[in-house]
């Protein structure tokens, strides 16, 4: 809403003539071409605030094209001769070098791009090779413009470990700052996630952290005019429900907030496309239908126990195997705080390990739950590797020595095998000889009998009586059988988890095949993807392009590999895809994190 006022109030009138030069030839690219009018407007604009301001953001709606409106920005400097880098996320990747890829699948191979791909995660290294770049000797200071895909991912400023560097510290250090003048173009759909901050974050690298670089056009301080705007948006959510409109929130933030998004941002939804620029040359954007919500029971014979009673079961779990630091005896406390415990505040307050232990049971009492939610299998293997955990605990504490010579955790390297003998726990390591061994011991059992508990329920449930497959299996029938546009069969089941995604794949791809004459594929972000297309190669852009050959502009002699119908995948999948062939989408599970759905 924010961002859309903002381009949608101030209005596009650029005159292309004025911003493009008409030198560079980018009109005649093949690029260039493929754009509809409004991305043509946004590629105008966003050139215009990278030659004016150092960074843009575009942040249009999913599916109008950020990626294609990025390659035109990138031809248009490549053609003025400007070295450019394109920051991605690992599992997109593949998208960004199929484009300069002298490949059959890419559709812009006349334009023949020679921009450099790395991951975000490559900021975090000093060498390897990354594609073919070998990071040890990458001049990072030394690229003309900067595409960020997915910018969000940038939107937290963390503070770093002790004599470390975050990614983005180093991204604005090693490529924006240092080196040639750098323009930083980002490209995402959520830019503001739950905090206005998040936005200003990004906008930091457009100026090179200059809290003041927008001073000539209103802005004297960006941080400022961010704080201001988020004490306004708390406000505003603080109203009574009947005051707390859009209207308001706009009137609330003020006329500076908006400027600073119109410098700096690009964001058009689908209604503004429609309003201003009609359907004749894009057609009509698909209605969207009501989702349907449905709550599936685990077991078709009744059997397994119900929900209530299992979450009961999940809270009562000590998980005492991942928690050494609770069993520390009082008088050996004090020394585990001094090793393990962090500074916070600039020594003002400690944030002890033990707390940081208590968290993490918190969360794996969760992913268990969660883990249920997405199938009983996936569930089966989560209970299955804690109670191996506790097992292997329960080993280690009898197989100590009864008698050890008293040694100081503070006076010895945990990392050395020498101790490997006297310590337990992974991350955090603690001397046997410091724990309270029987109620460790207790507590350990406790587990162990209710895990046992768990996984035995969780076995008896076998594909044939799995309640919740078998209602996606008929939900995928109902759609082959009756589908709502034409023919179209396709269907795309995501889940959070990769386990969950093979046990579907091996289920429903047999199952597709003879009773639907559905051809299937599996694509994780762990590898392993599968097809039963014998011909299709098993990488995401040939599975992708199989799914979705008219959105992936397949080639003609590429068509004898067939066409996938049914594709299960996990969030590997979720950001920077085309796959607009398909028409039903399915979530099998609700992420962890609802803004994936």
């Amino acid at each position: 809403l924010i961002l859309h006022h903002a381009f949608s109030a101030r209005g596009e009138a650029l005159d292309e003539e004025q911003v493009i030069k008409s030198a560079t030839g980018i009109r005649d690219t093949v690029v260039w071409r493929k754009l509809y009018r409004f991305q043509r407007d946004g590629v105008v604009g966003a050139i215009d605030k990278l030659n004016r301001f150092g960074g843009c953001i575009i942040a249009d709606s999913v599916g109008l094209g950020k990626t294609f409106e990025a390659l035109a920005i990138i031809k248009y400097h490549e053609l003025r001769n400007d070295r450019v880098l394109v920051l991605c996320p690992k599992r997109l990747r593949d998208n960004w070098t199929l484009y300069r890829a002298n490949d059959r699948r890419n559709v812009l191979a006349a334009d023949r791009f020679n921009y450099d791909v790395l991951n975000h995660t490559d900021l975090s290294r000093d060498s390897g090779l990354s594609g073919d770049i070998d990071l040890a000797h990458l001049n990072w200071g030394n690229y003309d413009l900067v595409v960020i895909d997915e910018s969000h991912n940038f939107r937290n400023k963390r503070t770093p470990q002790k004599g470390g560097e975050t990614r983005y510290d180093r991204l604005m250090r090693k490529i924006i700052r240092e080196g040639v003048k750098t323009r930083v173009l980002m490209l995402t759909a959520t830019p503001v996630n739950n905090r206005l901050a998040d936005l200003r974050n990004q906008i930091v690298f457009a100026t090179e952290g200059d809290d003041a670089a927008l001073l000539e056009h209103g802005i004297s301080s960006i941080d400022a005019t961010t704080r201001l705007a988020q004490k306004q948006f708390n406000r505003w959510q603080e109203l009574p429900e009947p005051e707390r409109t859009p209207e308001r929130l706009v009137e609330m933030l003020g006329f500076d907030y908006f400027t600073l998004l119109d410098l700096l941002t690009i964001a058009r939804s689908r209604k503004h496309i429609e309003k201003y620029y009609g359907l004749e040359e894009t057609g009509r954007f698909p209605e969207r239908l009501k989702p349907i919500n449905i709550k599936a029971d685990v077991d078709l014979a009744g059997g397994f126990p119900p929900i209530r009673e299992i979450n009961l079961e999940i809270r009562r779990l000590k998980l005492a195997a991942y928690a050494p630091l609770r069993y520390v005896l009082p008088h050996k406390q004090e020394a585990y705080d001094r090793k393990y415990s962090t500074e916070v505040k600039g020594g003002a307050g400690f944030f002890r390990q033990v707390d940081r232990e208590e968290s993490l049971i918190h969360l794996l009492r969760v992913n268990v739950l969660k883990r249920m939610e997405s199938s009983v299998v996936s569930f089966a293997l989560t209970i299955e590797r804690q109670l191996r955990d506790v097992e292997a605990t329960l080993a280690r504490i009898e197989a100590q020595a009864a008698e050890v010579e008293e040694i100081d955790i503070e006076d010895i390297d945990i990392e050395d095998p020498a101790f490997e003998s006297l310590l337990v726990g992974r991350k955090v390591k603690v001397l046997l000889q410091d724990v309270d061994l029987v109620r460790w011991k207790q507590d350990l059992v406790e587990d162990r009998n209710r895990l046992a508990n768990l996984l035995a329920a969780a076995r008896e449930i076998t594909p044939e009586r799995d309640a919740k497959l078998a209602a996606l299996e008929q939900v995928i029938e109902d759609k082959c059988r009756r589908p709502i546009n034409g023919d179209n069969r396709k269907v795309l089941v995501f889940t959070a988890f990769a386990d969950t995604a093979r046990y579907l794949y091996e289920r429903l791809a047999p199952w597709a095949k003879s009773q639907l004459h559905m051809e299937s594929a599996l694509v994780t972000g762990t590898g392993g993807n599968q097809t039963t297309l014998p011909k299709l190669r098993r990488d995401l852009a040939s599975v992708l392009t199989a799914f979705a050959p008219i959105s992936k502009e397949r080639p003609a002699d590429l068509a004898d590999e067939g066409e996938i119908d049914l594709l299960i995948a996990t969030d590997c999948i979720s950001e920077g895809q085309n796959l607009q062939d398909c028409d039903w989408l399915i979530n099998y599970d609700i992420h962890w994190n609802p803004v994936r759905i």
